[in-house]
């Protein structure tokens, strides 16, 4: 098993890992809208949204995969009325491949965020 740590997203908030590789599959932690830094990206859900997606790009990146080898995202919303909106940003990053998602409307996210995204991919 490896664990993964990149500069380029936010340190884990918490006792976990950015992610981890097991078998050439990597699994990431939920990525939330913060900057590299911490700094917490406050706009609307579509800033969110983009931020957090740089974020998993940044992990993908560190794990030796990509958004193409993304298998499976889940997507964490704290307002179902948004799913709209982050389609649009989400559609962006993943335009030609497609992997398997679930999205589900959660009470909170850590603080206080609109979204929050994990990944599984296979690692190239």
């Amino acid at each position: 098993m490896k664990t993964i740590q990149t500069s380029n997203a936010p340190a884990a908030i918490g006792p976990y890992s950015q992610g981890v590789v097991v078998n050439n599959m990597f699994y990431s932690s939920g990525q939330i809208p913060l900057k590299p830094n911490g700094e917490l990206i406050e706009g609307n859900v579509s800033d969110q949204t983009e931020q957090v997606l740089k974020n998993v790009d940044a992990v993908l990146q560190e794990a030796g995969a990509s958004r193409n080898t993304v298998i499976k995202t889940t997507v964490f919303i704290k307002d179902m009325n948004d799913f709209p909106i982050i389609n649009e940003v989400y559609e962006k990053y993943f335009s030609e491949h497609k992997p398997a998602r679930s999205c589900v409307e959660v009470a909170r996210l850590p603080k206080d965020v609109l979204v929050e995204i994990e990944v599984i991919a296979l690692v190239k």
